[in-house]
């Protein structure tokens, strides 16, 4: 090690860097699932959550469905009602709310996990499922919850249901008073890793019922993707860039050792020659690339620790999480710290073997030098051409340590492939962030001050705050945004409506597929919502606010959005709540147009109405960019180290040579021409090749973002400038890894190098 000190480094940092990358993909990976699943067990949650019409069928059969053989466990009947709650409560918005009775938290199926407070023991009072909320209110237990049609209910306890099996509870004895319309049975099923093999537990339990009796189905399998969708869409990315850091390591690593066994011959023969086993000559090499490998894999580790939290509190953000733990998985360092010295030594074990069976004899009379005549001939034709000498020479180095050559090619070529994955995905995130805005526009929300944002209600009416938007000066477009909470008829959680009125050129530009509400009872839907609701473009959904239903058709899918939520017109609006006012405004001004002072006029207009300039940036962007960034910055680092240990290496081989090459009048800057060109060609034929293979990874990453649906003018990014950029990325990789070892050539001192040999 302190003989080969630059390659110990390169070791150490190669190990650390691959070592962050892999830990981080790890624990991504570990918390997609994991959290979810250990929370459902603990709580016994229901696989399937069933409703059924009291109409068509009796409490008695459906307590006897949980006898069936596919059946695990059941819990049930309970009665089931949907509530209005007319007033905002809680920073939720007023609207419907479905309510169990249930007189137990716990049972043998979605024991409810009681956050705070107590458990409901007599009519009167409700516990309050937390849902997205995630920390329960201390202030709030003991207030009253009003609902429409029935008497005020006290607040006694927050709970958290990983099924989301309702938004509240109360005792069986309160459901009369809140006229209950359908009975809800839960089931755990003994066959449930897919939807097929939950769909047949259900189909079993449920035959013999009478036809129609069973109104709704919630899988746990749609909980659980809605649960991992975000983490999901960010896993291919760190999966893809882990991958290609282990494969740079393993390169460079065994590229090495090789170099280390081959200019180390007469070493090695030494060793021999005074009583080193073969194993023990191999043992020597292990240790140089083990204890670089172990001390780069610690901080290696350590580093990706510390970046874990923040990694996962991004990716689980907005994330309904119930009582699953998010935080870092312990097994994944410990698996980062046994693999990768284990991954290191394997690497290093197999051109180590070399020197196991190099007898003593042969290996001291070796020496270091190439055989004679090895790319000689590929430098006599090049000889032919009119190229420079010292470029002759560099570009005929290649084929003497030909499988060398192979090796730093494939490490370049890994390093190409993740900065043309990286412009790629930036091109994509830049386009995603930017469709529908203007350029050089600065854009305006203004929030309606209401009781529920707990800010001073505006003075002015709806449409007069329309008229004076559009009416002050730098004004070019309005979009004025309504919310409704309505039940989605067959699903027991309440959902959103967004309800938009004025310019929708931004929205258009958001389209994936068919076209935005044109008329009443039209909606749109993001990929989230549509997955985890088991929808598609074309089909119908019933929205119901208030006991007013409208059928709705979904007509087009947008990039992104909530998945809890859908999106409409003001048509619609209409006919669920036509009086219902905008909760805020999207003004988007004129180019040049002064954003400060439309601020301040509105202000000045109205009290009630608070402005806000927005951000020209996107967060996902800005995260996937910056992931994206980051990795392809240590990858690129850690190609032009292997290219750096392949000239070193090369440099202290022809040590003789080189020496020969000045005594005869090349000159430094000739050595190092010669030097860099020898790996610029390497750098040539790595560029070329790793561009389609970071194409590939570009299209395999954004086609399985479970939470952005892209569309084909995003993920088309590629352009003849861009790729022919992108060609070169190869030979820079190549040049920064070789000019210092370069440099240190050209001041090989030639009378101390002659004298040497």
């Amino acid at each position: 090690m302190r003989r080969r000190r630059p390659q110990t480094v390169v070791i150490g940092l190669v190990v650390l860097c691959s070592s962050t990358t892999v830990l981080l993909a790890l624990t991504l990976l570990g918390s997609a699932s994991a959290p979810f699943d250990r929370a459902f067990a603990a709580q016994r949650g229901a696989h399937a959550v069933a409703v059924f019409d009291p109409t068509r069928t009796s409490g008695a059969a459906l307590a006897q469905t949980g006898q069936r053989p596919g059946v695990e466990a059941a819990a049930g009947p309970f009665d089931q009602a949907v509530v209005e709650i007319s007033e905002d409560w809680n920073g939720q918005p007023a609207g419907a709310r479905t309510v169990v009775g249930r007189a137990d938290p716990a049972g043998p199926v979605d024991r409810l996990d009681l956050r705070l407070g107590r458990w409901v023991t007599a009519p009167g009072e409700i516990v309050v499922n937390l849902g997205h909320q995630g920390t329960p209110r201390p202030e709030l237990l003991g207030s009253t919850v009003e609902v429409d049609g029935a008497p005020p209910l006290r607040l006694v306890g927050f709970a958290s249901s990983m099924t989301k099996s309702a938004d509240a509870w109360v005792v069986p004895e309160q459901m009369p008073a809140l006229r209950p319309t359908a009975v809800q049975m839960l089931y755990r099923f003994r066959a449930s890793d897919t939807e097929a093999q939950v769909d047949a537990g259900l189909a079993e339990a449920t035959a013999g019922l009478a036809e129609g009796s069973l109104t709704n189905v919630q899988s746990y399998l749609a909980l659980k993707q809605a649960f991992s969708a975000q983490a999901d869409s960010y896993l291919p990315l760190m999966m893809v860039f882990g991958v290609l850091g282990l494969v740079v390591s393993v390169l460079i690593i065994g590229n090495v050792v090789s170099g280390a066994v081959v200019s180390g011959y007469r070493h090695i023969g030494v060793l021999k020659a005074i009583g080193f086993t073969p194993n023990q000559v191999v043992a020597v090499y292990l240790a140089m690339v083990a204890v670089p490998g172990t001390v780069g894999c610690l901080l290696g580790t350590l580093l990706g620790s510390l970046l874990a939290s923040p990694v996962l509190q991004m990716a689980f953000s907005g994330v309904e999480t119930g009582s699953a733990a998010i935080g870092p998985r312990p097994w994944a360092p410990v698996a980062c710290l046994l693999g990768m010295p284990a991954v290191v030594v394997v690497t290093a074990l197999i051109p180590a073997l070399r020197a196991h069976w190099l007898p003593a004899a042969q290996a001291i009379s070796a020496g270091s030098a190439p055989r004679a005549g090895r790319g000689l001939r590929v430098q006599r034709r090049l000889s032919n051409t009119r190229l420079p000498r010292p470029v002759v020479l560099g570009l005929a180095q290649p084929f003497t340590r030909p499988g060398r050559a192979v090796m730093t090619v494939a490490a370049i070529v890994l390093g190409v492939t993740a900065v043309t994955l990286t412009t790629g995905l930036t091109s994509t995130m830049v386009a995603f962030g930017a469709a529908g805005r203007v350029d050089g526009a600065a854009r305006i929300q203004v929030e309606v001050g209401s009781t529920a944002n707990r800010r001073t209600a505006p003075k002015l009416t709806d449409s007069q705050i329309d008229e004076l938007l559009r009416g002050l000066p730098g004004a070019d477009r309005v979009t004025a945004r309504a919310l409704l909470q309505v039940r989605l008829v067959g699903y027991p959680q309440a959902r959103f409506v967004n309800f938009y009125r004025g310019d929708t050129s931004a929205a258009a530009a958001q389209m994936v597929a068919g076209h935005l509400p044109e008329g009443p009872g039209e909606v749109v839907a993001g990929p989230s919502f549509l997955r985890q609701h088991g929808l598609a473009v074309g089909d119908r959904i019933t929205l119901d606010v208030h006991g007013r239903q409208v059928p709705a058709t979904i007509v087009g899918e947008t990039v992104s959005g909530n998945p809890r939520a859908v999106d409409s017109n003001w048509s619609t609006l209409q006919l669920l709540g036509p009086d219902t006012q905008a909760v805020d405004y999207t003004v988007t001004l004129a180019p040049g147009a002064d954003a400060k002072a439309y601020l301040d006029a509105v202000r000045t207009a109205d009290p009630g109405l608070h402005p806000a300039l927005l951000g020209s940036g996107n967060t996902v962007t800005t995260t996937v960019v910056g992931f994206a960034s980051v990795f392809t910055v240590l990858l690129t680092i850690v190609a032009a180290l292997g290219v750096f240990n392949t000239v070193l290496l090369t440099v202290r081989e022809r040590r003789r040579d080189l020496g020969m090459l000045k005594s005869i009048g090349m000159t430094p800057r000739q050595v190092v021409v010669m030097t860099v060109t020898s790996v610029a060609a390497l750098g040539v034929v790595g560029g070329l090749s790793g561009i389609p293979l970071g194409i590939v990874a570009h299209r395999l990453i954004v086609d399985n973002v479970a939470v952005v649906a892209f569309p084909e003018s995003m993920k088309d990014v590629w352009h003849p400038p861009q790729l022919a950029l992108l060609a070169l990325a190869g030979v820079v990789i190549a040049v920064l890894g070789a000019l210092v070892p370069a440099r240190s050539a050209a001041r090989l001192p030639i009378a101390r190098v002659l004298h040497h040999e």
